[in-house]
């Protein structure tokens, strides 16, 4: 297998770099069940779902958070 470094990735244009990103996270989608959360970031999840099922009107679905990204970006 080729060892790639930061400098060679910069070399690449960014539609590369995102694929090249992409292609990475897709490896480690694949193995998500081997990732063990931490006990904190357990903690962190436990507090929002309360939070949430305490106020479930506060806040807003993702699609609505995308489409005002898009918006006020331009994306």
């Amino acid at each position: 297998m080729n060892k790639i470094n930061v400098v060679d990735t910069l070399k690449l244009s960014i539609p590369e770099r995102i694929q090249l990103v992409e292609d990475i996270w897709d490896t480690i989608a694949a193995q998500a069940e081997s990732l063990e959360l931490t006990e904190g970031e357990k903690k962190i999840i436990d507090e929002r779902l309360e939070a949430y099922h305490s106020n479930p009107d506060v806040g807003a679905p993702w699609n609505e958070v995308y489409d005002r990204i898009v918006a006020k970006h331009g994306i």
